[in-house]
């Protein structure tokens, strides 16, 4: 695994996992386009997320018994058409449906991530991966500033086509990059999908990490849909194309964490895992505080960015050192783990704003910080003995 395979797959996997992402910025903005509630429009984020959820169960385990060349490509191509129907979307009912078909089909990132772990040899598996996935976050959260600036340029829908360009034209690049890459054993299908919840649940390393793995994209996606919703109305007011800024805070956060993947190598994932959560926990206490102050609103985004994206890189890295041989399907249990909760953050993003705003908000998010360390405090480093790196 060269350095210039590992950024090519962290571009590739940003990129990728940008495409999730577009919407969220633009609420407010298709909302007013369709003659929507606000609320209405944030389902467009769940059933993206959803989609997501369902595709990377159902298409990422072939990355155990397919070509991964022509996986990816196929899926990127698809994406692409997706990404398409969403820019001609005439209603929000069928904006709905594309959203779902986009995140069903945005799964290259996932194919690309274990390929990386396969590549990689056992000493440096952490920061290949790390690096990797520190890639696919940046892509999550500049996707949300792109989307911004380009929506307030020309548009939503602008949004999606550009993005469904960029998508086909990435198709292209990979096809010509990477080499014919033979299936690494032969299952059927239903046996492959049927073997991904055994996985799940057999390895007790796997199980808690997939726990602390969901509660961590909930209390994300929920801060990060709710956020749209704050800065949009008042105090702030702002446009679209300034929320989409916001995220060049958590990017920051983001370079920050690229190298979380090295503790894993040098064996303080455990650790370095609890002490991600509790920055967690003082990032919402933080946003509690925030009001009306844009201060106290960007050291929020920094703080949990930066504890988040620290405890996505270990956990993920955690579940990719159990075993070498299904590498494809431990990561549809850690991405299924992860949308799955996202998909309930942005769910309970959607509920909580109308009943209680930004205040049921963050209380939401310091309860969800609270179980995380209470699953934490239950493991036991011996629990933990992955193929390589330390516990």
């Amino acid at each position: 695994m060269s350095r210039f395979l590992t950024v090519l797959f962290a571009v590739a996997a940003g990129v990728a996992v940008g495409n999730l992402y577009w919407a969220q910025p633009l609420l407010g903005l298709i909302a007013g386009d369709f003659g929507a509630s606000t609320a209405a429009a944030g389902w467009l984020v769940t059933t993206t997320q959803v989609g997501y959820a369902v595709g990377v169960l159902l298409i990422v385990p072939l990355g155990d018994v397919r070509d991964r060349r022509s996986l990816i490509v196929a899926v990127l191509l698809c994406c692409a058409v997706a990404l398409l129907a969403c820019a001609l979307a005439p209603t929000i009912g069928t904006l709905l449906v594309a959203t779902t078909a986009l995140g069903s089909a945005t799964v290259a990132g996932p194919i690309l991530m274990p390929l990386a772990g396969d590549l990689a040899d056992d000493a440096r598996r952490g920061r290949v991966v790390g690096t990797v996935a520190s890639g696919l976050l940046i892509g999550i959260l500049a996707s949300r500033t792109v989307s911004g600036l380009l929506a307030g340029a020309a548009g939503w829908r602008a949004v999606f086509a550009v993005a469904s360009f960029v998508t086909a034209v990435l198709a292209v690049v990979l096809h010509r990059a990477l080499p014919p890459l033979p299936p690494k054993a032969s299952i059927g299908y239903p046996a492959l999908i049927a073997s991904v919840p055994e996985l799940a649940f057999r390895d007790r390393t796997v199980r808690w990490t997939l726990a602390l793995t969901a509660l961590g994209f909930a209390a994300f996606s929920m801060f990060w849909t709710s956020l749209t919703f704050l800065l949009s109305g008042p105090p702030f007011g702002y446009p679209v194309a300034v929320i989409g800024l916001f995220g060049l805070a958590g990017l920051a956060g983001a370079v920050a964490a690229r190298n979380a993947g090295r503790l894993h190598d040098a064996g303080r994932s455990l650790p370095a895992t609890g002490a991600a959560w509790l920055v967690i926990l003082l990032a919402y206490a933080v946003a509690t505080l925030a009001g009306g102050s844009v201060t106290l609103l960007l050291a929020a985004i920094v703080l949990l960015d930066v504890a988040f994206q620290t405890t996505a890189i270990l956990n993920q890295t955690r579940i990719l050192a159990t075993s070498a041989a299904a590498r494809s399907r431990l990561n549809t249990t850690y991405v299924v783990a992860s949308f799955t909760g996202a998909a309930m953050g942005s769910a309970l993003a959607t509920t909580l704003w109308p009943a209680g705003g930004w205040p049921a908000i963050t209380a939401t998010g310091i309860v969800l910080s609270c179980a995380a360390l209470a699953v934490w405090a239950t493991i036991r480093p011996r629990t933990y003995r992955p193929a390589g790196g330390g516990p």
